[in-house]
């Protein structure tokens, strides 16, 4: 990126490097100090926070977050979605009390009320009728890809080069620079190589999608409706409808991940687009943080899984989806809570218009600094991106990452009140959110990009 002084900003980035450490003793000490916990933090994920140790938090309400040094910042990054509903919203810390306090009972492998009005409210928002429920979104993708290989007979899934649905061993394969499958770079110890269990094309070709689905060995794509994890990468006019279109004709099911695509509105891309997938899945956001996840099945597809039953397949014990906490009471009185009374149709609307207000205002920056950056927006989430025009599938949008161009914004604005997704520059609005928070995160941005620039 010669348009830059790679010098100034390595200066820069250590700078506020210095300034990190020093404002942030407690978190510093909190890390330094983790002798039990392996990488020093309860997930090794948080090790991907800028600055060399990630900020240790007191507390969190709405879209704020206070760190054990006192600081109180405001929160874009919102648990990476985990927290979309804002941070222990009133609704969902009157039903968790309900359900321990009053009620009693955080799991019992039981059903009570609250499954049946969850399943509901997201056969409502989604158009799929038939739900079950799992502890995370990587649970639900692994338990669905078992599913549709059983009632397809077909060996293989399809995913996008850099599409992200958690950490199901299938979909960690990619398009390296010349155009050939391999598995995706840090993979962990795979079971079998990933490109013998998959296939994968760049996203926004439907070319390429075609001819490897005529093959006639792939059970289901597995896609997000717009890619997320590697940058948000939105789906050209037309792809989507592609995609159903060439899976009708190749007889191969279509699975949407909806995890992070839920900002696109109250049924996520599936409802703001008109989408037709043969099955759903969700995760995080559904239960304001507390643990949880879901599946949706057409009627169809619900149908052919059940009557696999008379095979002598087990869908119900260990054959099953697992894990003795799914479906627990607890999450469940999550989920009613932040449906039903946080993450309601009404809420999105504010949420769109907020990140509307995020994005545009960057967008204006970037173009009076004349820089190579664009912005994506989808719904209530928005992100920056160092190349322009926006990215149009994972693999251009990998390539466009600039490590420490990315450090130094997150820092800046670390140091000055402001969180953002910490591995790229995404922003999410909550409920909680106001349109001061976004407008203290642009004076910041104006602020970094003119100490860049000259």
């Amino acid at each position: 990126m010669d348009y830059l002084n790679r010098k100034k900003l390595a200066e820069m980035a250590a700078s506020e490097r210095d300034d990190y450490r020093v404002g942030h003793p407690a978190s510093r000490t909190l890390h330094e100090g983790a002798h039990h916990l392996f990488g020093r933090v309860p997930m090794t994920w948080m090790n991907m926070w800028a600055g060399g140790f990630p900020l240790g938090f007191a507390s969190a309400r709405g879209a704020m977050v206070t760190d054990l040094d006192g600081h109180e910042l405001i929160d874009f990054a919102l648990g990476d979605t985990g927290a979309m509903a804002g941070h222990s919203p009133p609704a969902l810390i009157a039903a968790m009390n309900r359900r321990i306090a009053v009620e009693g009972g955080v799991t019992t492998m039981l059903p009570n009320e609250d499954a049946e009005w969850v399943a509901g409210e997201l056969a409502r928002r989604f158009g799929l009728a038939q739900w079950s429920f799992s502890l995370s979104a990587t649970d639900a993708n692994r338990w669905l890809l078992r599913l549709v290989r059983l009632v397809t007979g077909r060996p293989k899934i399809l995913v996008f080069s850099y599409s992200y649905h958690g950490s199901v061993d299938e979909t960690f394969v990619v398009l390296d620079e010349d155009g050939r499958a391999v598995s995706r770079p840090g993979n962990v110890a795979p079971a079998v190589d990933p490109t013998s269990t998959t296939r994968v094309v760049e996203f926004n070709d439907l070319a390429a999608l075609e001819r490897e689905l005529r093959f006639g060995d792939v059970a289901a794509v597995l896609t997000e409706p717009a890619l997320t994890n590697i940058g948000i990468v939105l789906a050209q006019p037309g792809f989507l409808e592609g995609v159903r279109e060439l899976c009708d004709a190749t007889g191969t099911l279509l699975i949407l991940d909806e995890t992070h695509t839920f900002s696109a509105g109250p049924g996520g891309a599936t409802r703001r687009f008109g989408l037709r997938p043969d099955a759903i899945t969700i995760g995080k956001s559904l239960g304001g943080g507390v643990p949880c996840g879901a599946y949706g099945l057409s009627q169809a597809l619900a149908d052919d899984v059940l009557a696999a039953v008379d095979t002598g397949v087990d869908i119900v014990d260990v054959g099953g989806v697992g894990g003795t906490l799914a479906g627990n009471a607890m999450s469940f009185a999550a989920m009613r809570a932040v449906l039903g009374e946080v993450l309601t149709d009404e809420a999105f609307g504010p949420m769109e218009t907020l990140a509307t207000q995020f994005a545009e205002g960057v967008q204006r920056t970037i173009d009076v600094q004349g820089l190579p950056w664009s912005i994506s927006q989808l719904g209530a989430r928005c992100e920056y991106r160092f190349a322009s025009p926006a990215p149009t599938n994972g693999g251009s949008s990998m390539r466009s990452a600039d490590p420490l161009l990315e450090e130094f914004l997150h820092l800046y604005c670390v140091n000055r009140g402001v969180l953002l997704t910490p591995f790229h520059n995404m922003a999410l609005m909550c409920p909680a959110t106001t349109s001061a928070q976004v407008a203290r995160h642009q004076t910041l941005f104006d602020d970094a990009v003119s100490a860049l620039v000259d």
